[in-house]
């Protein structure tokens, strides 16, 4: 069943659910004569939750036990000579088993065997879907009887809904936690099994990036260079050269749109700033790599200087164009949201705007400001589409903005690509500069709320 229909199925049941509970509740206190504890939409939510909890408890459970339990169900099946394989052969084998039940490879050219755990994988899938949509249509149906049988006029709907929402609230909040949790852990396992192969100074400051694999032995840089400052070196040219963009002219542009503008103006002035975010990242990467880059290099045929056509110029100027909104919609948002009383307090005293908004405005709204430079400098750090554009995949250890650099986040998409397998060192250098990133942006963001709490001004 596609999530499209499970979708409208869920709404249509809590619907449903919602109008008979609302229903049967006023029945009752009607034909009682008493008064509703709560509203009688609430009575109406409380069906419809234990309509519709329930069964989305039991997929989810369902969706993560199938796969292990058919797994299982598919090697037991296995001739003994294909059970007995080491686990990373194992995995490749039911890759294959997945590969030929799914139709990417003709039957024909497969073993008898792995074409018959194939069948039997597509047979297990089947009855999985129906045993699955039973299993939910049973639990909904009890949790409908469930909660209209419990429904009485005295009932306090509205205690156990805030109930069941904080319940949810508290599930959300435990998954998020332990997503992130295991995308940092996850990171760390694979980065681990790098750094047993490659140390992790030699990783950290060596000078060299080649992760190329070997053809055959003997070959020139067979055993590969994973030396990461140039990789940092031109995550970090990139970032300041949008930044030098993006922070001046978001800045002053929210400072003009919230203290200067007329109303008119900003009506339409702010929303057509904020289109530039809505714009897919590829046509910024088209427009660097067509329009920016050959202009730069033309522009630098005319002074004299050697532009290459792909450069960390060229990256940084579109980048920094494309975060202009983030750091100018948010900054516009606090500085708006600052006092009236302190602007016209600092005029009072006899401050001119300009002074007033440089010793008054500015202070007050440095936490969101900051906040705002953070979050477009980790949209920097984390764009991939516009340097593979315009500034290419050459590792070049330096600082000149008018040659050819990588990131960070290039490299990463650079060693995942294609039918890869976890056990080289090419392809696990991609978490070990994941997490390698992810501990900078942590740091980062430590730095940034001591700033921030050691300079807020406090105001009563």
């Amino acid at each position: 069943m596609s999530p499209t229909i499970t979708a409208l199925v869920a709404l249509a049941l809590a619907a449903y659910s919602f109008r008979t509970g609302r229903a049967r509740a006023l029945a009752l206190a009607s034909a009682s004569g008493l008064r509703l504890h709560s509203r009688p939409g609430l009575y109406g939510v409380y069906v419809a939750m234990w309509t519709v909890m329930p069964p989305a408890l039991v997929m989810v459970l369902w969706l993560v036990a199938q796969p292990v339990v058919v797994e299982f169900l598919i090697m037991r099946g296995l001739p003994e000579a294909v059970g007995g394989l080491p686990a990373d052969q194992l995995r490749r084998t039911m890759l294959e088993i997945a590969n030929i039940a799914a139709g990417m490879r003709a039957d024909d050219t497969a073993d008898q065997a792995l074409a018959a755990a194939a069948e039997r994988l597509v047979s297990f899938h089947r009855i999985g879907w129906f045993a699955m949509i039973a299993a939910a249509a049973a639990a909904a149906t009890i949790g409908f009887g469930h909660g209209r049988a419990r429904i009485t006029p005295a009932m306090r709907a509205r205690v156990y809904v805030e109930r069941m929402v904080m319940i949810l609230f508290a599930i959300a909040s435990t998954i998020a936690i332990l997503t992130t949790l295991g995308i940092v852990l996850s990171l760390a396992f694979e980065a681990v099994r790098f750094f047993a192969r490659v140390p992790f100074f030699e990783f950290l400051f060596g000078l060299e990036w080649s992760p190329q694999t070997a053809i055959r032995e003997g070959q020139v840089g067979s055993s590969g260079a994973f030396g990461a400052v140039p990789v940092f070196a031109g995550t970090f040219l990139i970032t300041v050269i949008a930044m030098l963009v993006a922070v001046p002219v978001g800045l002053m542009s929210a400072i003009y749109l919230s203290d200067y503008a007329a109303p008119s103006f900003r009506a339409w002035a702010k929303p057509a700033l904020e289109i530039l975010a809505g714009i897919p990242t590829v046509v910024y990467g088209v427009f660097a790599a067509i329009t920016i880059g050959p202009s730069i290099r033309a522009l630098g045929d005319v002074v004299g200087l050697s532009i290459a056509s792909e450069s960390a110029l060229a990256a940084g100027l579109v980048m920094g164009i494309m975060i202009i909104p983030f750091i100018s919609s948010l900054s516009d948002d606090v500085i708006s949201a600052v006092p009236q009383s302190l602007r016209d307090g600092s005029l009072a005293l006899g401050a001119t705007k300009g002074e007033t908004i440089k010793r008054v405005v500015v202070p007050a709204a440095l936490p969101g400001i900051v906040g705002a430079t953070l979050l477009a400098v980790s949209r920097a750090i984390g764009e991939t589409m516009i340097v593979v554009m315009a500034a290419g995949l050459a590792a070049n250890l330096t600082l000149n903005p008018f040659q050819a650099v990588t990131t960070v986040t290039v490299q990463i998409v650079t060693l995942l690509v294609g039918d890869q397998e976890f056990d080289s060192a090419k392809t696990l250098a991609a978490f070990a500069l994941g997490l390698t990133l992810f501990v900078a942006t942590l740091g980062l963001n430590i730095v940034a709320l001591i700033m921030v709490r050691r300079y807020r001004e406090q105001y009563e």
